[in-house]
């Protein structure tokens, strides 16, 4: 357990710099495997080790971005940089799929043998096992950081086994039966999953831009917290919220009684803000002091023009 809260605790820029040099390192492998087996199959798992890099390149930059301190022209901070990440990397995996297609095609169209096939399925094989390695830490990480770059990356790398694993079944598959066009149509396979990777991640980055509300659990965790205050002189209604990066963020109102002083419905607002922030780790929430016979209207038809 120990072991695997180390894992969890490793920064996302940290994770990010390793995942640039295993890139590096898993295109030299790669390509080597390439080069000895002239493999299409081999080839496409190739070019997709150059967008690993790419990825991890952008997304270190944009994770640092992230982490400046709000200013004057982006006073709720710069979180949203890492959905930018997230959706070039969706990008560039699909760049990077029908380039593999097109590879492919022209095999089918001009068969060749695989060479020394040994060699090439074991450095295949051990850059997958690295790649395996990192997506796992990765993804550990990404989650207790909240970090959409990191979660990207590591969800792509997870990809890039699986295209590894269906490429070397391929492979060993031309070797038993020795039909040479399933090479080039285990390649088209791989670059039509990394389609359909590439179109997750572009979706889910767009979603992030979008201000999505909060995940239901968190949501629920929020309600359970303004429960605890909630009785016949308070009450809390328009509830809204969304997701900035790693930022929670959740906007309300709080309604009391009219003759409350000023300082003591501070204080109350004080109290409900800090138990919020306390049971939802990063959550920034603003509330609006209201009377209990003043309603806001947000939903008039005037309001939404």
């Amino acid at each position: 357990m120990a072991r695997l809260s180390r894992v969890e605790d490793l920064s996302p820029q940290l994770l990010l710099r390793v995942s640039i040099g295993v890139a590096v390192l898993t295109i030299v492998l790669k390509s080597l495997a390439w080069w000895i087996t002239d493999s299409v199959g081999l080839l496409s798992d190739a070019m997709e080790s150059f967008v690993n890099l790419a990825s991890a390149v952008f997304a270190l930059v944009m994770v640092i971005i992230a982490r400046r301190p709000a200013d004057a022209e982006h006073p709720y901070g710069h979180h949203k940089a890492e959905y930018f990440s997230s959706g070039f990397e969706g990008l560039l995996i699909m760049v990077a799929a029908l380039g593999i297609i097109l590879a492919a095609t022209q095999r089918i169209l001009h068969p060749q043998a695989i060479e020394q096939l040994g060699w090439g399925l074991a450095l295949s094989v051990l850059s997958s096992a690295i790649n395996a390695a990192l997506a796992w830490a990765m993804l550990r990480s990404g989650r207790k950081h909240r970090s959409i770059a990191l979660e990207g990356d590591a969800r792509h790398l997870i990809t890039d086994v699986w295209t590894s694993a269906g490429v070397v079944v391929g492979i060993t598959l031309v070797a038993v039966t020795e039909w040479q066009w399933l090479d080039p149509a285990v390649a088209i396979g791989v670059a039509l999953n990394i389609l359909r990777e590439g179109a997750a991640l572009m979706w889910k980055s767009s979603q992030g831009l979008m201000d999505e509300a909060l995940e239901a659990d968190v949501m629920q965790e929020i309600e359970k917290t303004l429960a605890g205050f909630q009785h016949s002189t308070i009450r809390f209604d328009h509830i809204s919220s969304r997701r900035s990066g790693q930022r929670r963020f959740v906007d309300l109102h709080m309604h009391m009684p009219a003759s409350w002083s000023l300082g003591r419905a501070a204080a109350v607002r004080g109290s409900v803000e800090q138990a919020l922030m306390s049971a939802v780790p990063g959550l920034r929430a603003t509330i609006q002091l209201l009377p209990n016979d003043v309603e806001a209207h947000f939903d008039d038809e005037k309001d939404l023009i």
